[in-house]
């Protein structure tokens, strides 16, 4: 199979288990489905099919996106408190992904605040589920925001973004000890379309070698470059595109409370006025949301126009939109129903 048809029934856990030729699909149907959303078309592709949605943390966005979503194209999306579920009992993913499968025709899971736990927690599902699994974030990758990141930049600054420098910046706030999942989901996709990123963050606040070591390998084969400096100034300097946000250390992560401790020490880390004149004169602004205002940006930025956070956060209805038009497809749906 080839193009979309080669989509269906797949998992959609980390960007690099996808082609930058499939990728380019699910940016091509977002951006169709978006069209289509404004003009008020309807594009009822999977109608009557059921999507889980498997929550193991809170959600704004990416539960109303995918809920949102999944009404538009004609199915239901079921949205699971995993607190109000027997996974709270020790239900094993097995179990529950075999079960589920039985039951519908698509999965989404979001498990992100445990290092090491929630990517191995969904392939697990994935290994015994039926039915195409969608990351709706994890410790590893956050793949459907940082799909949604790369659409509109490139609704920003055109279709080749090659020589695009990124500054991914860690910033300060006192809310809580948030994943790692952002910051690795852009370094492992963006350079893959021969973007270069910058990463800056203070010192102990390193993201996952493992996957710092995947992003490299997956910078030399896309054309784009990954560098890291402690300095946020540096990495702002010049910039096309600011993505400063926040994240905890991998090495306090059991311990919010020495994290964020931690974390106080670098309150000057914050996207003001003054920074953001390092960029770029028409340098974009964008934040995954939500953003700890007054302490990761300042109103001034947040609210002005160098921002296009909510045009990324529209984004997100269309990009979730098109992975589970493509992976749930009817017909995509490998099931083993027939089988004794």
């Amino acid at each position: 199979m080839t193009g979309r048809a080669a989509l269906r029934g797949r998992d959609y856990i980390e960007t690099l288990d996808w082609t930058t030729e499939e990728i380019e699909e699910a940016l091509g149907l977002a951006s169709e489905l978006k069209e289509k959303f404004h003009r008020g078309e309807p594009h009822r592709l999977l109608s009557d099919r059921t999507l889980f949605m498997l929550f193991l943390d809170k959600s704004t966005r990416t539960r109303n996106a995918f809920e949102a979503g999944m009404t538009q194209l004609g199915g239901h999306a079921h949205f699971l408190d995993a607190e109000k579920t027997q996974i709270a009992h020790g239900e094993s993913p097995k179990d529950m992904g075999i079960i589920l499968s039985r039951y519908g025709h698509g999965l989404a899971i979001r498990h992100d605040l445990i290092p090491y736990e929630g990517n191995a927690y969904m392939r697990e599902v994935a290994r015994w589920a039926d039915i195409p699994l969608i990351n709706l974030q994890c410790d590893v990758d956050h793949p459907t925001q940082t799909l949604a990141d790369l659409m509109t930049m490139r609704e920003q600054r055109g279709r080749d973004l090659r020589g695009l420098r990124v500054a991914v910046s860690w910033a300060f706030a006192p809310s809580y000890a948030k994943p790692l999942s952002v910051p690795q989901g852009l370094l492992t996709l963006l350079p893959r379309f021969g973007i270069d990123v910058v990463l800056a963050h203070p010192p102990g606040f390193d993201l996952m070698p493992e996957v710092r070591t995947r992003a490299e390998e997956a910078a030399a084969s896309g054309g784009g470059t990954i560098a890291t400096t402690g300095d946020m100034d540096e990495a702002f300097r010049g910039a096309d595109v600011v993505y400063p946000k926040s994240w905890g250390r991998l090495d306090l992560f059991t311990d919010e409370k020495a994290s964020l401790a931690d974390a106080a020490r670098h309150r000057d880390w914050i996207c003001d006025a003054r920074r953001m004149a390092l960029a770029k004169s028409d340098a974009l602004y964008m934040h995954c949301l939500p953003a700890d205002r007054g302490t990761e940006v300042t109103d001034e930025i947040i609210d002005g126009p160098h921002s296009v956070v909510y045009d990324e956060a529209e984004n997100r209805l269309h990009t979730g939109k098109a992975l589970m038009a493509l992976t749930m497809e009817p017909g995509a749906d490998a099931r083993r129903r027939d089988e004794p």
